[in-house]
């Protein structure tokens, strides 16, 4: 199948949207996390090195995942990294302790990932290191969300409507990679993890059939599967978790230690190998969705 760039009104700078030149199936695939066009200005201002920068980053899950396009499945994926604004956040999860001013009214600043230091504007990286040397001004707050999050979104909930409006329903398969060991901000920190963790909120974000296809599927090839633990799915599969809507979300975040090499962030040998799988995987929720809307 034919692919192109998608529409100019997407900021380059900001995402990227890799589409079929005719979307043929009602899946979304999204990468909010492989950003790695890091800020000058916010290299500057932390107090690590560009390397420990990138503890956060899922890195290259983007071109994991890029051959959806051929299945007739619309990719999109942020550029800006996850250090400095996370998109799978709500908008305003943030510590007060990290800014020099009020925060905005709407704040959420007692949720558990802002407790664990990574909220919207996160205080560490997955390795528990601090980020910054000082407070961050209040402005950076707004500037961060209006330049990265809102647009970010705001394309991903078009893609999804789009979908809806086009199929009738859709499934938007949020993509992710984790630490192949629990860091100290986890819950199972030191603990060496499986393969892949299938994230549908417990039940609550889509169709049992979808998981259980991801499941099955991965299962078959031979990754070791768990299901919402650690990772039940973040805001991006609550928000757009509406089965009885017709809008489904699946969470799948995979084992960084299968693909690359975490110390230096560069694909391993086996990396074409799971870029391969992750296809077969994508196929199966193409096959399933081809069953007509789900229950």
């Amino acid at each position: 199948m034919d692919s192109k760039p998608d529409t100019p009104q997407d900021d380059g700078s900001v995402l990227t949207v890799m589409a079929p030149s005719r979307q043929t199936v009602p899946l979304v695939f999204a990468s909010p996390h492989s950003g790695r066009a890091y800020p000058p200005e916010f290299v500057a201002s932390s107090r690590l090195d560009p390397v420990a920068l990138r503890r956060s980053e899922d890195s290259f899950i983007d071109e994991l995942y890029a051959g959806v396009v051929e299945l007739g499945a619309p990719l999109i994926c942020a550029l800006f990294p996850r250090a400095y604004c996370d998109p799978n956040r709500e908008p305003y999860e943030l510590d007060p302790a990290m800014f020099s001013g009020p925060l905005p009214r709407e704040a959420n600043t007692r949720s558990p990932r802002v407790i664990a230091g990574l909220g919207t504007i996160a205080r560490v990286v997955a390795s528990g290191a601090e980020i910054y040397a000082r407070k961050l001004p209040v402005s950076e707050i707004e500037a961060r969300i209006g330049r990265c999050y809102r647009p970010y979104h705001a394309r991903l909930a078009r893609l999804v409507e789009e979908t809806r409006a086009a199929f009738g329903w859709s499934l938007l398969v949020d993509c992710h990679s984790m630490p192949s060991v629990g860091g100290p901000m986890d819950r199972d920190s030191g603990l060496s993890r499986v393969d892949v963790v299938l994230g549908d909120c417990f039940g609550g974000a889509c169709a049992a059939l979808f998981t259980d296809v991801a499941e099955e599927t991965f299962q078959a090839l031979g990754y070791r599967v768990v299901r919402n633990t650690p990772y039940a799915g973040g805001f991006t599969t609550r928000h757009y978790g509406h089965p009885r809507q017709g809008s489904h979300a699946l969470q799948i975040e995979l084992n960084r230690g299968l693909y690359m090499d975490e110390a230096v962030h560069r694909h391993a040998p086996a990396f074409g190998k799971v870029q391969a799988d992750l296809h077969r995987v994508a196929q199966a929720l193409c096959a399933a969705s081809s069953q007509g809307m789900p229950p």
